[in-house]
Formats: structure tokens, sequence, C-alpha cells
């Protein structure tokens, strides 16, 4: 079910959903990223927003994959790097010395919170293989990011993962050799 400022809006598959200055479609239309995950089937919600902005999130059993297209905006950065034209600053490195590991709860454009999973194994790899000064810095990072969520249960301690792993695209599955 999609929700829209809490209320349901697509209960089905596929389905749509048009509101003020914008439009949502569920459906297994358009190209994916990569490549559908075996077992899974290809779920997708189109979503064209003001602006211009298109987001499409593909829905798969474990995760999501999400394309946003989009002309650049002022003071632009994420994830994604900051759109100057150079890739050099664009690195995951550099972007978390920018931005930080996690997005600001007072940044977040998402209702809801996500699950945050930590688990026993990425707690042994971060205390096997995070460097101490680097852990050091990752938790001030991630208690200044976060703020008041710093108490949320395994929400510092995924910040810290990801400040230590973020450039490991393969991290979490890597953690899963720790028994």
């Amino acid at each position: 079910i999609l929700t829209v400022d809490g209320q349901p809006v697509c209960g089905g598959f596929p389905s749509s959903y048009s509101g003020a200055g914008f439009s949502l479609t569920y459906d297994s239309v358009g190209e994916v990223p990569d490549v559908v995950p075996e077992g899974n089937e290809k779920r997708i919600v189109h979503m064209t927003l003001p602006l211009g902005i298109k987001v499409e999130v593909f829905q798969w059993n474990n995760y999501i994959d999400v394309t946003i297209t989009m002309s650049p905006q002022p003071a632009q950065d994420g994830v994604c790097g900051n759109f100057n034209g150079d890739h050099a600053d664009d690195t995951t490195a550099t972007i978390m010395q920018r931005i930080g590991a996690r997005v600001r709860p007072s940044e977040s454009l998402l209702s809801g919170q996500a699950k945050i999973e930590f688990t026993h194994q990425m707690k042994k790899m971060l205390q096997a293989e995070c460097p101490a000064a680097k852990l050091a810095e990752a938790q001030t990072q991630c208690v200044t990011t976060l703020g008041t969520l710093a108490s949320v249960p395994n929400l510092t301690p995924a910040c810290q993962f990801d400040y230590c792993f973020g450039m490991n695209v393969r991290a979490r599955s890597h953690a899963k050799l720790y028994h």
C-alpha cells in the first residue's frame, strides 16, 4: 500500500494516484537500474513531482533501488554527489566528510522511520576491521548528526558501520561472514 501524508492511495498492483501537482504510478513498467534479483517480481513506484523531478523506486524483497531525475538545485549535495562537475569530490569518503554518514532527521523528506538493522555480525566486523581512530571519529560524527535520535536502539552503531565501511558497497554481505 502506498500512502501520501499517511493516507492510503494505491492499495493494489498495478494502480495510480494523482494529487495536487504530483502523480504516482505503481506497476512493473520500466527499465531496472541493474537486474531483477532472483526470486523477485518487478514492482516500480513512479513519482512525477513538481520542478520536473521524477523518482522511481524499485522494490525488492530485501532492499530498494532508487533513480532520481532532476535538474541541479542550489546547494545540492548527497549520496549521488553535489553536481559541480568535479567527479573527484563525489566519492563516498568526500561526501561523508561534507554531509556525514546519515541524513539529519531535520532534513529528511520521508515520513515514518526506517527499520535500523545492526546485526551481531556487523558488530564483530566493526570491532575487528574499523581502526580505533576512525571508530572514535564515527562515534563523534554520528552522535552530532543524530542529535537526540542517537539514543534510538541500533541507530548510532549502524551509523558508525556506515561511516567506517560506507565506501565498501558489499560490507553488509561481508559482515555475514563473521560468525
